[in-house]
């Protein structure tokens, strides 16, 4: 028997002053009379990050359909400024001199159920909060994302850079992408296989500013058996457990998200971060055989010891970048300033508190330099980088 539900929640135009410093007044220039698209000027961003650095936009609105979000579209050409979205805030870099552009934050919400016996069909806007969505599947026995648990941000960040955790990958489960082509204008939808889905990667990722995700739909199986491939949770649940539950899966995926300050919360000192900050390189056997070697050789491994890896495809291998920093003289803890790495793991840069996204990107930039130079690997940064004269301000 088929079952369709439909969950629309309501939008209220949150006020302004509770994102910090703001322009107080729309510019409605170029826009129709009867328009209810707000455009403000001198928005302070960082309050819309979990960084919580970062400068203003020169212009700043906020979308809750594609309709809103064509008009906004359609000011930022007439007013010739470049366009950057915002969803979560939760991997993005901003610049201390902030974005000279009108700044969109998609705050489309809604959220279907669509399915057959055996599967269902979520699909879920991009301004719905992602571990909600998680949480709503996991309560509904839909197997498929319970171990991205605790990831934060919304749901329209999730396809951009594949986003994945404890042996799940997203890209596993969408079935297709529901996007705003920016240059036509015309909503789309792109099957699976058309957003060229990578590790930590996708079409929406090389090819930045051209799409606005309006809606992710996911294809999950109801009432199947959950599948525990890393090795990490496996341990967290107890060898020789049973299959665990999904409510199992998904509470120990927080408890171990909590132990490293993966999980946003107020009372953390490590809470002001964008997660990992750099991507686990992917290197082949002749090259991994090479780093055990040279890292036995300088120390950074006894001789009985091997890198630690986990699998990146057929005859790849994850190393983790936690790993290589620490190994390369990057401790848990380390300050510059007003930044530093998480107390809990190695791969967070965290923001303790009244400093810059100058002093982060130093860091950051320290950190790939010295890794380059312990094991000449060179660590690829996760978040986006917005407002900096370079895509790539970590390169020197």
């Amino acid at each position: 028997m088929k079952e369709f539900r439909f969950f629309q929640r309501d939008l209220r135009w949150r006020e302004l002053s509770r994102w910090g410093t703001l322009g107080l007044m729309d510019d409605k220039a170029g826009l129709d009379p009867g328009s209810t698209l707000h455009v403000r000027k001198n928005v302070s961003l960082a309050p819309l990050t979990t960084l919580e650095l970062g400068g203003p936009a020169s212009s700043f609105t906020s979308v809750d359909s594609v309709d809103m979000a064509k008009e906004a579209i359609r000011w930022a050409h007439l007013s010739s400024q470049p366009v950057a979205v915002l969803g979560g805030g939760s991997n993005v870099v901003i610049s201390d001199s902030g974005f000279a552009g009108l700044a969109i934050r998609a705050e489309i919400r809604g959220i279907s159920i669509e399915g057959d016996e055996g599967v269902a069909r979520v699909t879920a806007a991009a301004g719905e909060t992602w571990d909600e969505i998680v949480k709503m599947t996991v309560a509904e026995n839909l197997v498929g994302l319970e171990c991205l648990s605790g990831i934060p941000g919304w749901v329209g960040a999730t396809p951009i850079q594949n986003v994945g955790a404890y042996g799940q990958d997203i890209s596993t489960v969408i079935d297709s992408v529901n996007v705003l082509d920016l240059e036509s204008l015309e909503e789309r939808t792109l099957e699976r296989e058309a957003c060229g889905f990578g590790y930590r990667s996708s079409i929406f990722r090389r090819f930045p500013g051209r799409f606005l995700v309006v809606s992710v739909t996911f294809f999950l199986e109801k009432g199947g058996r959950p599948k525990v491939k890393y090795r990490e949770l496996r341990q967290a649940l107890g060898p020789g457990k049973a299959v665990p539950s999904l409510q199992e899966i998904r509470r120990t995926v927080l408890e171990l998200r909590r132990s490293k300050s993966m999980v946003l919360e107020d009372q953390d000192a490590n809470r002001r971060s964008v997660g990992s900050f750099f991507v686990n390189p992917v290197i082949d056997d002749v090259k991994l055989a090479a780093l055990n070697e040279h890292s036995r050789r300088t120390g950074a491994l006894a001789p009985t010891e091997s890198v630690p890896t986990f699998p990146g495809g057929e005859s790849e291998f994850k190393v983790p970048a936690a790993w290589l920093i620490e190994k390369a003289g990057f401790s848990k803890g380390l300050r510059r300033g007003g930044v530093g790495i998480s107390s809990k793991h190695a791969l967070a840069l965290v923001h303790f508190g009244e400093g810059t996204s100058e002093e982060l990107v130093a860091l950051a930039r320290e950190i790939r330099n010295g890794v380059d130079r312990k094991f000449a690997i060179k660590l690829e940064p996760e978040p986006v980088f917005l407002g900096f004269p370079s895509t790539s301000p970590l390169e020197d």
